[in-house]
């Protein structure tokens, strides 16, 4: 059974150009846009949502981050997962959603974009790593428990199918672990703390395929509404906050920031 998200792909909403204008009024006018993305800019890239029924919580245990402290058979499955996984990742490119987003930094009209996202995307498509603040760590870096030297998916992958079981860092011997929060962790104090000034800063925040159900990153765009900003809210399912949204678009996030874009830099 198909869940929520996927159902309403399904459905493909129609999108009124009348909600695009209005969309593109507000980028227009705003000198401080900032944009949250959630899993559903990404699934049109391929990449499942995590609570769906192809997500990663449905097909795989996420480790805890005591188990892979502590664990060697407990990361030895972790490894061999992710030695099969990641290069579905890695192929993953980015949408129209993506690009749009690009493109709006290109133009010096993005302030940040805070994600929920791990995939590296929004780098891939274009937006430079200084304006991602990724709440919930990323994919493609790998870290050491003891050292905290970082290493990147790539060279951690070519060493798992090199035949290496449990990985560990090459400068202390240390344990190695994924760049993306564990259960028992909390979210990256210094991501968190830049995502809470942006949303204290930024006048315009667009919502983009997250269904503002996770705390605390959930609460970072009524945050921003407390704070004077313009909210718009573009998910394929209900909110908690779609009552004080500005506006509130059930639809794709490629096909309304791409035509948002469209509307923005035709007038330039």
């Amino acid at each position: 059974m198909a869940d929520r998200q996927t159902e309403a792909i399904l459905r493909k909403p129609h999108v009124e150009a009348r909600d695009l204008d209005r969309i593109a009024d507000l980028v227009r006018a705003s000198e401080r846009m900032s944009v949250f993305t959630g899993a559903g800019i990404s699934t049109e890239s391929g990449i499942p949502d995590y609570r769906g029924p192809n997500g990663v919580w449905a097909q795989q245990a996420i480790p805890h981050i005591d188990t892979i402290r502590t664990d060697r058979a407990a990361r030895i499955e972790h490894w061999q997962e992710r030695r099969r996984r990641y290069p579905e990742m890695l192929a993953r490119v980015p949408n129209a959603g993506h690009e749009a987003l690009a493109r709006f930094e290109a133009a010096g009209r993005l302030l940040a974009i805070v994600t929920q996202n791990i995939d590296g995307l929004h780098q891939k498509a274009g937006n430079s790593d200084d304006r991602v603040i990724e709440l919930h760590g990323a994919t493609h870096l790998l870290r050491c428990t003891q050292c905290d030297r970082i290493w990147s998916g790539l060279e951690i992958q070519r060493r798992l199918e090199a035949g290496e079981e449990d990985p560990r860092c090459l400068a202390c011997g240390g344990v190695l672990r994924t760049g993306t929060v564990l259960f028992g962790e909390p979210l990256p104090e210094r991501a968190l703390r830049q995502a809470h000034a942006v949303a204290k800063t930024t006048d315009l925040m667009l919502v983009v395929g997250s269904s503002l159900v996770v705390n605390p990153a959930a609460r970072l765009p009524a945050l921003a509404k407390e704070h004077g900003a313009r909210l718009v809210i573009v998910n394929l399912s209900p909110t908690p906050l779609d009552d004080i949204a500005d506006i509130r678009i059930e639809a794709g996030a490629g096909e309304v920031l791409s035509g948002v874009a469209r509307r923005v830099f035709a007038e330039e």
